[in-house]
C-alpha cells in the first residue's frame, strides 16, 4: 500500500466517481456520445486539449463558490484522461 502525501488515494477514487456520473447525465443516453464521434472523426486530440484549455481558463471565473471552481478542475481532469485514451489509441493503428 502506498501512504500517499498528496491525498491522492482519495482524490482519485473521487475523480473515479465524478467520471462515472457522467455516464448518467442526459446527452450520454443515445448510442454514441458527442465525444465518440469527434474522435472517430480523427479531431479527439484537439477536442479534449481544447476542452482542458477551456476549464482551465474559466477555473475560478464561473460559478461563485469553491465546488464550481472544483467541478472545472474534475473536468479538466476528464478531458485529460479522454485525451490519453485518444493519444493511446491512435498510437495503436500507428504500431499496428
Amino acid at each position: 500500500m502506498v501512504n500517499y502525501k498528496f491525498n491522492e488515494g482519495v482524490l482519485l477514487e473521487e475523480i473515479q466517481q465524478y467520471i462515472d456520473s457522467t455516464y448518467d447525465q442526459h446527452y450520454s443516453n443515445n448510442k454514441l456520445q458527442a465525444t465518440e464521434v469527434i474522435m472517430d472523426n480523427g479531431h479527439g486530440e484537439g477536442f479534449c486539449l481544447g476542452n482542458v484549455s477551456k476549464y482551465a481558463q474559466r477555473y475560478g471565473k464561473k460559478g461563485n463558490n469553491s465546488e464550481d471552481f472544483r467541478k472545472d478542475l474534475m473536468k479538466i481532469i476528464h478531458y485529460g484522461v479522454l485525451a490519453l485514451y485518444n493519444h493511446d489509441r491512435e498510437q495503436e493503428s500507428i504500431d499496428t
